[in-house]
């Protein structure tokens, strides 16, 4: 046996407990290796960069699946070892690269050479049972990139979603809900409203016309999305769009979208009514993941892919405002999940998701010494949105998450623009980040003062959970376009925004910063920020280097 992963020690706030029952049913899957994950990335790149001659032309489903597929001497090689032991696993994914099992704790502890331990977690009282290293047969070295869970920790403030209320709720029924109307832009730099972004970015109002343009909304944690909180909010902010107009639900893990007005989330509705309300039109699906996960501790966020992947035609646009800490995630599990993102961008979906609202801290506020990044944002393979506040002066907002990652190099199509920024910088918080890894946010939105309306009130949210949808729906609204005009959708965003004439396209955010770990963070400056990105949309001007 060999070691495959190990860690010295569980995350911060964990307190080991003792062992785990022997007798406890655990869950296990297994990423098997992927026949040409290298290639994958090459074509992914050649369809996504602007001047390729495949710019453009998106992969099919089976496409993708022969570069991800397990060799079948893997697939043969893990299957027997796992039937020697009287395991026999069930395919979980699309192209067979993840397989899944359940056996006993002490039956786990000897198969992967483990020490199934109780972890808790005093702050949330929350317990996991986890392993510090496990080990797999030499033979199979090269054919299983990661069994999980073992030392991937769940974050226990699982997935939050990236939004609070600063302040109470205005709490306006209904019939006064008006007063709060379009047409009053004075206000706009207190009260953000579609009106105000419309403004701001150059969005138009005009309908999409195109079927086959879907908008997905990520839903996670039972956060649902309220229909008539959506019909009250257009009636107020979108009088010109009909108030009967909705969003479609897609399923999964035992997902459901309770419509009961005390079930309304302030996350699940905040993101339809600044998707549905932003991209007139446009076909939006709201996908609710349930409780009954079958990837352990990522809660979700990869059966969500999964499942988009076994569709024929995923969403062009996926917007998801959770997230969590690089460091409560193993490197192989997080490999494997930045993996599917590749597969669902070959695929041709612009895969956006909130940077975090812990400035240089994290997803969420806390202590450190060194700077905390995010997860899912230092994957190379997905749209990293921060947070803008002010209006019509935007400035970054403070909350920003934005850094490093310690896990992914930093991808070519940003080392330009990254370098500028390092060079800029200079020694400001030398030794706290990574000045390798990749970096982040891509882009920013306003992120401060939006309302929305929840339980038939209005009220103001902040957090990088609203600049996400709004930068998802711009984009979304780009598609339309393209698609009417004979053109192939965006697809993976980034070698695109990060082109000179992607640049050109953005409003520069140059002042603020995003403070934590007893320092002021990054401070934004001109060209790429760890704050803003590279900016924030000019509709107008992203027509034109789209090619519209």
């Amino acid at each position: 046996m060999v070691v495959h992963d190990q860690r010295s020690s569980a995350p911060d706030g964990f307190v080991q407990q003792g062992a785990a029952a022997s007798d406890q049913i655990m869950k296990l899957r297994i990423a098997l290796h992927q026949t040409n994950i290298a290639g994958l990335e090459d074509a992914l790149m050649a369809v996504s960069t602007p001047g390729n001659a495949l710019y453009g032309q998106h992969l099919t489903k089976e496409e993708v699946e022969a570069f991800v597929a397990p060799p079948p001497d893997t697939v043969s090689l893990v299957n027997q070892w796992l039937s020697n032991n009287d395991i026999f696993a069930k395919t979980v994914s699309p192209a067979g690269d993840w397989l899944e099992f359940s056996i006993p704790i002490n039956k786990a502890n000897s198969l992967i050479a483990a020490n199934f331990q109780v972890f808790q977690h005093p702050e949330t009282g929350k317990e996991f049972v986890r392993t510090l290293s496990y080990s797999i047969p030499e033979a199979l070295l090269g054919h299983i990139d990661v069994v999980h869970p073992t030392t991937t920790f769940d974050n226990p403030f699982v997935h939050l979603p990236f939004v609070s209320n600063p302040n109470a709720p205005v709490q306006k029924p209904e019939d006064e809900f008006e007063i709060e109307s379009r047409a009053d832009l004075a206000t706009c730099a207190t009260a953000v409203t579609p009106a105000c972004l419309e403004a701001l970015y150059g969005i138009p109002t005009t309908a999409g016309t195109q079927s086959t343009n879907v908008l997905g909304v990520s839903g996670f944690i039972d956060q649902f999305a309220n229909q008539a909180d959506l019909a009250t909010f257009l009636k107020a902010q979108r009088p010109d769009v009909s108030s009967t107009t909705t969003f479609s639900l897609e399923v999964l893990d035992g997902g459901v979208n309770t419509q009961s007005a005390g079930s309304a989330g302030i996350e699940a509705n905040l993101d339809v009514q600044y998707t549905v309300g932003i991209a007139t039109k446009v076909p939006n699906v709201f996908i609710s993941v349930g409780d009954n996960f079958q990837d352990g501790a990522l809660e979700g966020f990869l059966d969500i892919i999964n499942f988009l992947l076994a569709q024929t035609n995923p969403p062009s646009v996926l917007t998801t405002s959770y997230g969590q800490n690089e460091n409560t995630i193993s490197r192989s599990l997080a490999n494997s999940l930045c993996n599917a993102y590749m597969q669902l961008g070959a695929r041709g979906t612009s895969i956006l998701f909130a940077s975090g609202d812990g400035g240089v801290s994290g997803s969420q506020s806390a202590s450190c010494k060194t700077f905390v990044p995010t997860f899912p944002s230092g994957c190379p393979f997905m749209t990293s949105v921060g947070a803008t506040t002010g209006n019509p002066t935007e400035t970054a907002a403070t909350f920003s998450s934005g850094g490093f990652s310690n896990f992914f190099g930093r991808p070519s199509y940003q080392s330009a623009a990254v370098s500028s920024y390092l060079t800029a910088l200079a020694t400001t918080n030398s030794g706290k980040f990574n000045t390798s890894g990749r970096a982040f946010p891509d882009v920013s939105a306003q992120g401060q003062n939006v309302q929305i309306v929840v339980g038939g009130k209005t009220e103001a949210v902040a957090g990088t959970s609203c600049s996400s949808p709004i930068f998802a729906s711009v984009i979304a609204l780009l598609n339309d376009e393209l698609i009417a005009s004979g053109k192939s959708r965006l697809g993976f965003l980034n070698p695109f925004l990060y082109s000179a004439a992607g640049q050109a396209a953005l409003n520069d955010i140059t002042t603020g910063d995003n403070p934590g770990c007893n320092t002021n963070g990054f401070p934004a400056k001109a060209g790429w920020d760890p704050v803003t990105g590279l900016g924030t949309p000019n509709f107008a001007k992203l027509r034109t280097a789209v090619g519209l």
